[in-house]
C-alpha cells in the first residue's frame, strides 16, 4: 500500500506563486508514475503534470504550460508542484497521485491508483 500526504496549499493572490509537495511512503523509483491533479467545485478531477518516476519524463496539460514545474527529491521520496503566475482559475482542491504499473495516458486519473487527501489552493482576482 502507497500512502501520499500532501502540503503547501494556502490562498494568493492572482499572479502569485505556491509550491505543493507530495511525501510518499515508498521510493519513488518503485512506482511507475506519479502526478498531480485538481478539481474544482462541479467539475471533473483533471491531471495538471505528471512524471514517469523511473526516467523522469514528465507531461503537463496545456492550461499549465509555461506557469507549473514538477519535480522531485528522491531521498525525501518527495514530489513537488511549483505553481507560479496563477491565476483565479486554477482555484481547486489538488491532488497528488502514484501508479506502480505500466501507464500510457499520463494525465489520466483512471490510470492512478494511489490518491493523497488533497490539499487546498485558492486564487483570488
Amino acid at each position: 500500500q502507497v500512502q501520499l500526504l500532501e502540503s503547501g496549499g494556502g490562498s494568493v493572490q492572482a499572479g502569485g506563486s505556491l509550491r505543493l509537495s507530495c511525501a510518499a511512503s515508498v521510493d519513488t523509483f518503485s512506482l511507475y508514475s506519479m502526478g498531480w491533479f485538481r478539481q474544482a467545485p462541479g467539475k471533473e478531477r483533471e491531471g495538471v503534470k505528471a512524471m514517469n518516476t523511473r526516467v523522469g519524463i514528465t507531461y503537463t496539460a496545456d492550461s499549465v504550460k509555461g506557469r507549473f514545474t514538477i519535480s522531485r527529491d528522491i531521498a525525501k521520496r518527495t514530489l513537488y508542484l511549483q505553481m507560479n503566475s496563477l491565476k483565479p482559475e486554477d482555484t481547486a482542491m489538488y491532488y497528488c497521485a502514484a501508479a506502480a504499473h505500466i501507464v500510457r495516458d499520463y494525465l489520466s486519473r483512471d490510470e492512478y491508483n494511489y490518491w493523497g487527501q488533497g490539499t487546498q489552493v485558492t486564487v483570488s482576482s
